[in-house]
């Protein structure tokens, strides 16, 4: 178990499942206006998308977590089910320029072909400016804004907080709530524990 943990350590990953969720943003509130660069040199600004869902999800191409969801496509699957329904889903990276999971534009258009990244953008936030707005804490981290502007949602992407397992059987909660969404409903689970590998953050 010791050496374990230590080859976790090693590998700079956090899980984190302490609650409730960052007050950085609330449920309920609006959600904080930002703009970044999208990997094609495009400005997204979260304020031209009134009118529109919006997904965050935090994202770092090293992470178990984040591998696990997208290794056989359910990922990416959700990504083209939301964005068929008119949802703007965007992929963030808060990566450091520092570190070594670090990935330049050019690098992940690669990643994106090779992973079949489905979302409407990815962006970068190598500052880490926006995800501290947020209180973004792990890869995946999610968040859902509505056509108003208020976050909808946020936390983790479903309940099964293990690097390994198969997504299908875990409750997705980002799924259900565009499910509730799209019906004109409530969000029955705005809030839940985030888990995954710590956001690698400049210092």
């Amino acid at each position: 178990m010791a050496r374990f943990t230590k080859f976790l350590t090693g590998l700079g990953l956090v899980l984190l499942l302490a609650g409730p969720v960052s007050a950085a943003v609330q449920v309920g509130k609006a959600a904080p206006d930002f703009k970044l660069t999208s990997i094609d040199g495009t400005d997204v600004s979260l304020s031209e998308l009134s009118g529109k869902v919006v997904i965050l999800e935090w994202f770092n191409r090293e992470c178990p977590y984040v591998k696990k969801h997208y290794r056989n496509g359910d990922m990416q699957a959700l990504q083209r089910e939301a964005v068929a329904k008119g949802v703007v889903w965007l992929t963030i990276d808060s990566t450091s320029q520092g570190h070594r999971s670090f990935t330049a534009p050019a690098e992940f258009k690669t990643l994106v072909a090779d992973l079949g990244i489905s979302s409407t953008a990815v962006l970068s936030d190598a500052s880490g400016d926006v995800g501290r707005t947020y209180g973004a804490r792990t890869t995946p981290h999610m968040f859902i804004i509505g056509k108003d502007g208020t976050l909808l949602y946020q936390g983790a992407i479903d309940d099964n907080s293990s690097s390994h397992g198969d997504p299908k059987e875990a409750k997705n909660f980002v799924k259900a709530a565009i499910a509730e969404i799209e019906a004109g409903k409530a969000v029955s689970v705005s809030e839940s524990k985030p888990y995954g590998c710590s956001v690698k953050y400049s210092n």
